[in-house]
């Protein structure tokens, strides 16, 4: 195995290298490559079938890579002909369906697998189950507590051993919002504190953007965009990625000339752009802003209001001057609004969550 030992030229946790891996006749990755850093936490975002739990299988070893390579702390530990078995990769894993014995406590779930020397720090423990609120259920056997607590108990024994990175598959799907929002919050406060890198693999945008420091957006089997979260949210390279982070209003435009585009909001600096393509803007809900005097010359009436707690979700209805057809857009408003049903309206863009790019003709 020597050939395998070669040292890579920088110094990752994790190096994913130009991964392919297929089933069959389809292709679930395609040329995917990304770092993890010690005590970074990075998101696979996608929808479902995109190559998300695929991905996760090949870090921890269960699957072998059709060609490219991962290397932990430089060193090769899976590529075509070799594989480091999972249990050597020092590597936690929470998968979605538990795994929890039946017959053990959940303390004895917890602590399974540790060394002697490390189960003496019952502290350790403690703390862990405190912090993911599960400290009251440690004598509790997995058919006696819920499902969200038996999730918990699964992240408190992949937390147990200290490894150096984590993988979560979905780890918060089995909760409801407001459990999922307080188990989050505690957990990402737990992996900062043991400085533990994590691999998350989960379809929820907004998650991502909670819990990662990166975040690598696929689809079908392709990086379509990778970066911090604030850089996806506001400078997304592709149309995938705008919509994928938020609603969107989706307005039809064109250019006239290269580098700008005109729709019904107006002209807009679009450099992507060449002269007589076709393009679409993406505006995000709370990037339509409403005014009840005219401020512009973008009128539209008040179809609907939906109180939604922090905000409130107005649909209105406006026509296209020049091709009369009716367009039907949507603003997220801050708080509550006292917007009437059949109001005009006056409209506007924050170009900033405006997002334009080419079509084809």
């Amino acid at each position: 195995m020597d050939e395998f030992e070669t040292q890579i030229s920088f110094n990752p946790l994790i190096s994913v290298q130009n991964i392919c891996h297929s089933f069959g006749k389809k292709q679930a990755l395609n040329d995917v490559s990304f770092d993890i850093m010690p005590g970074e936490i990075i998101s696979l975002l996608g929808p479902s079938g995109c190559g998300k739990t695929t991905m996760l299988r090949l870090i921890a070893g269960f699957e072998e890579p059709a060609s490219g390579l991962i290397a932990q702390n430089g060193k090769v530990i899976s590529v075509s002909g070799h594989l480091l078995p999972p249990e050597k990769r020092d590597m936690g894993l929470v998968f979605q369906s538990y795994a929890l014995f039946p017959h053990m406590t959940v303390e004895e779930n917890v602590c399974f697998g540790l060394k002697n020397e490390v189960r003496k720090n019952a502290q350790d423990i403690d703390n862990i189950l405190e912090k993911l609120d599960i400290i009251q259920l440690r004598k509790h056997y997995p058919q006696q507590i819920s499902g969200g607590q038996q999730q918990r108990v699964a992240i408190a024994r992949a937390l147990a051993p200290s490894p150096h990175l984590i993988l979560l598959d979905e780890p918060f799907s089995g909760l409801d919002s407001r459990l999922r929002e307080r188990v989050r919050d505690n957990m990402l406060h737990v992996l900062k504190s043991h400085n533990i890198a994590v691999v998350m693999v989960t379809h929820d945008a907004e998650e991502a953007m909670f819990m990662s420091d990166k975040i690598v957006v696929l689809r079908e089997g392709h990086v379509m965009q990778t970066g911090r979260p604030i850089d996806l949210y506001c400078r997304p390279q592709n149309a995938f990625v705008a919509e994928f982070f938020g609603e969107v209003n989706k307005i039809a435009a064109h250019a006239s000339i290269d580098g700008q585009i005109e729709c019904i909001f107006g002209k807009f600096l679009a450099p992507e752009v060449k002269a007589n393509q076709n393009a679409v803007m993406l505006v995000r809900q709370e990037g339509l802003n409403i005014h009840t005097q005219k401020q512009t010359d973008i009128s539209a009436k008040v179809e609907s209001t939906h109180m939604l707690g922090s905000h409130t979700l107005v649909h209105m209805n406006t026509q296209d001057p020049d091709t009369g057809e009716n367009l039907h857009l949507h603003a997220r408003l801050p708080g509550l609004n006292f917007l009437e049903i059949g109001q005009d309206v006056y409209l506007e863009v924050d170009p900033a969550q405006a997002f334009i790019y080419s079509t084809p003709s």
